[in-house]
């Protein structure tokens, strides 16, 4: 068990190292040779470096900070580690990339931009980390509210858009707000998390599963029925869970009960308490 959950911590920090890498290239690559804004943390150190003509990776770092020490408080320790460790390889990777006009296009910067940046931080998300800045703020806002995490990102990252239209001029803000809403949606297709499923499981071995799912942890609602066709009475057990762990209860049920029947659903919205599982 300890040599599968070494693995799997090893292969997590592979993909958050891609993630990082892709990240550093939709900034030096795409945004920042156009003086562009990739939003939040990011967005802010990007200003302050075209001002200041500063280091903006070293800014990128330095701004995350205490939004890394708020998520270590309230998210979890797990989370935050490979937060850091993903904000820490990014600033690197800007290190090494050149900060050179890969495109003339500034809208075309725009949208590959955001696409490397989406892409970067769904895999990072995906992972059980995050890229930092406004990734943890939108995670903590979405741990308990029923919106997805890339909208909640989107808006967040609109207010530092206006500050560079403000400071700057319209055109730059504009192009910048196509590639955050990119960013978002691109993360949003990644990071499917927040998107719920409603499993209805028949077996005949209820208890076994009850207590597998308890430890994911999931709810379970238990429902006396009977086939229409035997007239038996059976058990069936209703649970809803993300898209994320849909994995992990497939896996479950075929362990438990290879016979079992299953019918999973898509939930389009669950009003009242849902747990949402902790990174």
């Amino acid at each position: 068990m300890n040599r599968l959950l070494n693995v799997r911590t090893l292969l997590n920090l592979l993909a958050i190292a891609i993630g990082a890498l892709f990240i550093a290239a939709g900034f030096n690559l795409f945004l920042i040779p156009h003086q562009l804004l990739s939003g939040g943390v990011s967005g802010i150190s990007m200003i302050v470096g075209y001002f200041a003509n500063w280091n903006i990776g070293y800014l990128y770092f330095l701004f995350n900070l205490p939004i890394l020490i708020w998520g270590w408080i309230v998210v979890g320790r797990r989370f935050i580690l490979y937060s850091v460790f993903s904000v820490v390889l990014t600033t690197w990777f800007m290190q090494l990339l050149p900060s050179d006009n890969f495109n003339e296009d500034p809208l075309l910067g725009a949208v590959f931009g955001g696409v490397l940046i989406g892409i970067g931080s769904g895999i990072s998300l995906r992972a059980g980390g995050s890229s930092g800045g406004f990734d943890i703020v939108g995670f903590i806002l979405t741990m308990n509210r029923n919106f997805q995490l890339g909208t909640a990102i989107f808006l967040l990252n609109s207010s530092v858009v206006f500050a560079l239209g403000y400071l700057f001029n319209w055109d730059l803000a504009m192009r910048s707000m196509l590639s955050i809403f990119i960013t978002g949606k691109v993360v949003d297709t990644i990071h499917i998390r927040q998107l719920k499923i409603t499993a209805f499981i028949i077996t005949q071995f209820k208890e076994q599963i009850i207590e597998r799912l308890h430890r994911m942890p999931r709810g379970v609602t238990l429902v006396k029925t009977e086939g229409a066709f035997t007239r038996q009475p059976q058990d069936m057990l209703m649970t809803v869970t993300t898209r994320y762990e849909l994995a992990e209860l497939r896996k479950i049920v075929r362990e438990v009960d290879p016979k079992a029947w299953v019918n999973i659903v898509e939930t389009v919205e669950v009003i009242g308490e849902f747990r949402r599982a902790r990174m």
